[in-house]
């Protein structure tokens, strides 16, 4: 049978079409709809595991039919794609998909994301309105008030959600949180105004205290003052002691001394009232100091004489009291008395010194009460209660307050004064009411069209608040304010961030943000076996904490690659971790080194100092004590911990949860039928449902198998020697425990910056990521690449970024 050319043409061209599409190269990016070419692959070769209502790793794969399904859950199909492409899933028991299959699987899928990043209009998503956390609440009312303690130390614990501790959805407001903001307002207020200020009285009424101390001074009512003793404890002269006298160098001090003279003659005792000083300015010069008794005047002394008296009392029944004002003289460190030698001719004199006594500050009252109090002069008072208002709301709720706010707080405080209350008192008042506003305990971001799906950035004033809160964790100060007012903040961003992160109120990303990323403020809780480990102390433990926070906020601070995270030459120390460390001195040095590097300052005390890290396995936070701590077990290291905590905090890829079915690791070794803990592992690893995941996990933890429990370094596990030797899935080899560890992350820097990224994005913006954000990280990971991944680059794109300065209103786009 012979057919017409046009059907052969026609035949010929789809013998051609099936050709290509048989031989077309599986890589090349499919975008055609996933329910008709994915989902064929999943229902084949994963929904035997992966599907029904008890689905394998509690994943259901049968859930997803279409493009939009895959894109709103792209995390859990990076993970997906993962496991397919490292052949771990489907398992070896199960049908087996050809190469050409899952490369043409696993391109369809990216083809999918790619084109979805690349059609999508910006999405910066929707926060939920927050309430201050606890560290927020505190830093803001000190930023505000000048409150100079922490109000929150009665109140509950905040939520976490997605890792952090400020993030809107979890953050609510219970009646008892409410309960404790009100206690909060009252203890605020009274600290931080103070309307009865009483000068607070120091004596030293019994002389036996007096220095020089001796046990051979008598526990009598007055000390003798002897100049013709040999004794210095007699002769003089006697001082409060540095450890009792110490005072603000602007602070306003009455010095006493209650005294009488024993001598034969009419003549005036002549006696001095000093102070002494270290730093003290203008000391009294060697050739006056000649005529004390008891003062070498070729010593250093650094005696300063405030003045001389005549003592003309002979009796304790009439003791005579001398007096100094002292104001405005920095540096005091001891305050004393001593008498005068005697002029040629006249006779020799005693002392009898009752008390040396101070009263003051005279003026007591806090710096925050005159800077909250502060206005115009010889203007009506009601208008300085305006002037007082409309500032403390200005900066409470973080944008100008309208004229009727001002307005009707101006009238409560005119009510409470109409009581008979003391203006002072009223504002006092009025504070109470700011601080229990939800305008000052939610960071409130108004929004003008709430239903419009279009994205549109938020006011400069809000804009102020998020940088604030992200960057200090506190309240936008007034260059933040003014700049808002003159909607200037969104042209000056980059200036901002780097004025910013120079303030000493940055710390807060290494406190606040470094230890809920790095999980160490577990440290609070975790209680280590007393009996292996009995120099796991209090101060140990706030110093690994310490340590850590320091080094976070030093990479921030210092705009340092954020890879120094990973691999530094440097840490923090004191004198508690350092000993744990088994580290001498700030260059680095160890204990028993054969060849010490010289000039180190020896660490001492609970001072933290910069610490070099010479040839010693610390360097990064991967051999910090505090994360080597918080994943471990009690009485020993946990490899499976330590190795998910690097997957999940460091590399971003955290492993699904173990199935409900399988039993701990027992804790003991004579229970198990291994020796040693990587044996049991292994036969924990036997069990098919825990050897993907273990198979990730422990190699990561085996390679910091040479710290402890408590992070210090051992070659011995009891009897036995370390081994830190494994094999990642990829087939990686761990020779060289932590360092090879430290070179497979660096190695995969970008996975690393993508997972950076991801934690400070969600802190910054208080919010779980969405798979509309991927651009945006996809976007800073590529600066940060360009840019030699600097700390500075990662803030500074975070806060420039659609998600950061832009918002949506509810409808769904």
């Amino acid at each position: 049978m012979i057919l017409p050319n046009y059907i052969l043409r026609c035949l010929c061209l789809i013998l051609i079409l099936v050709f290509v599409a048989f031989t077309a190269n599986p890589g090349e990016k499919d975008t055609t709809d996933f329910s008709k070419n994915g989902a064929l692959f999943l229902e084949q070769y994963c929904f035997s595991c992966h599907a029904g209502d008890q689905p394998a790793a509690e994943l259901s794969l049968d859930s997803y039919t279409d493009n939009h399904s895959l894109i709103k859950d792209r995390e859990v199909w990076d993970r997906v794609l993962d496991m397919v492409e490292t052949t771990q899933m489907p398992p070896e028991d199960n049908e087996q998909p050809s190469l050409e299959e899952s490369e043409a699987f696993v391109a369809h899928i990216e083809a999918i994301f790619e084109h979805a990043d690349r059609t999508a209009k910006p999405d910066p998503g929707r926060v939920t309105v927050r309430r201050l956390n606890r560290v927020e609440y505190k830093n803001t009312v000190r930023d505000l008030l000048g409150a100079d303690f922490n109000p929150t130390e009665n109140f509950p614990a905040d939520d976490v959600g997605h890792g952090f501790d400020n993030i809107g959805d979890v953050l609510t407001m219970s009646p008892l949180l409410m309960e404790r903001y009100l206690e909060a307002a009252e203890a605020i207020v009274s600290r931080v105004i103070v309307l009865d200020p009483l000068p607070p009285s120091r004596s030293y009424r019994n002389g036996k205290i007096l220095d020089p101390l001796h046990d051979d001074v008598p526990d009598e009512r007055y000390r003798l003052l002897d100049p013709t003793a040999t004794e210095p404890w007699k002769s003089g002269p006697f001082t409060t002691g540095a450890d009792n006298f110490n005072i603000a160098p602007d602070a306003e001090i009455i010095y006493y001394a209650s005294l009488y003279a024993e001598t034969e003659s009419d003549t005036p005792v002549e006696v001095v009232l000093f102070i002494q000083g270290d730093e003290l300015e203008h000391v009294t010069p060697p050739e006056q100091l000649a005529r004390l008794v008891g003062v070498d005047p070729t010593a250093d002394n650094n005696i300063k004489v405030l003045k001389a008296f005549e003592i003309t009392a002979r009796s304790p029944e009439k003791n005579q009291t001398i007096k100094f004002f002292i104001t405005g003289i920095p540096n005091i460190e001891n305050v004393g008395i001593a008498m005068l030698k005697p002029k040629e001719g006249e006779p020799d004199a005693k002392l009898q010194v009752r008390l040396l006594w101070s009263k003051g500050p005279l003026e007591t009252r806090p710096n925050s009460h005159f800077e909250i109090l502060a206005c115009t002069p010889d203007i009506p008072q009601t208008e300085q209660t305006r002037e007082v208002l409309t500032r403390l709301l200005r900066r409470g709720y973080r944008r100008p307050p309208t004229e009727n706010e001002v307005e009707q707080l101006a009238e409560f405080v005119a009510s409470v004064q109409a009581d008979g209350t003391s203006w002072e008192a009223s504002i006092q008042a009025a504070i109470k009411v700011i601080l229990c506003s939800p305008k000052f305990l939610f960071r409130l971001e108004l929004d003008d069209r709430p239903q419009t799906p279009e994205a549109y950035p938020i006011d400069e004033f809000q804009l102020a608040s998020r940088l604030s809160y992200f960057l200090w964790s506190s309240m936008p100060d007034d260059a933040l304010l003014e700049l808002a007012e003159k909607k200037q903040l969104t042209v000056n961003l980059e200036s901002q961030v780097k004025r910013m992160l120079a303030d000493p109120k940055a710390s807060e990303l290494g406190s606040n943000f470094g230890s809920q990323w790095l999980q160490i403020q577990r440290l609070a809780t975790v209680a280590p076996d007393l009996e292996k480990f009995p120099y796991f102390t209090g101060g140990l433990r706030l110093a690994m904490q310490k340590e850590t926070e320091l080094f976070v906020g030093s990479i921030f601070r210092e705009d340092r690659s954020l890879l120094d995270l990973i691999d530094a030459d440097y840490t923090f120390l004191n004198q508690p971790i350092a000993s744990h460390y088994g580290i001498v001195d700030t260059q680095g040095n160890w204990r028993n080194h054969k060849n010490p590097v010289p000039g180190g300052e020896r660490i001492r005390g609970r001072s933290f100092r910069r610490v070099k890290l010479q040839g010693t396995s610390r360097g990064g936070i991967l051999s910090h004590a505090s994360v080597l701590t918080v994943t471990s077990n009690p009485t020993r290291t946990s490899p499976v911990k330590r190795g998910r905590w690097v997957l999940e905090q460091i590399l971003g890829t955290p492993p699904p949860p173990p199935p409900p079915d399988v039993p701990e690791l027992e804790e003991e070794g004579e229970i198990a039928h291994g020796t040693t803990l990587r044996e049991r592992l292994e036969q924990h690893r036997a069990d098919p449902a825990c050897a993907n995941c273990h198979a990730k996990m422990d190699p990561i933890g085996f390679a910091l198998e040479n710290f402890n429990a408590i992070g210090a370094f051992r070659w011995k596990d009891g009897e036995l020697d370390i081994d830190t030797t494994a094999e990642l899935p990829d087939g990686t080899v761990l020779q060289h425990g932590i360092v090879d560890l430290r070179q497979v992350i660096l190695d995969r820097k970008q996975q690393f910056a993508r997972c950076l990224t991801e934690k400070l994005l969600t802190y910054a913006l208080g919010r779980g990521l969405e798979y509309y954000d991927r651009p945006t990280v996809e976007r800073i990971v590529a600066q940060l690449e360009a840019q030699d991944y600097r700390s500075s680059v990662l803030i500074t794109e975070i806060v420039k970024s659609d998600p950061f300065r832009l918002r949506r209103g509810t409808e769904s786009k």
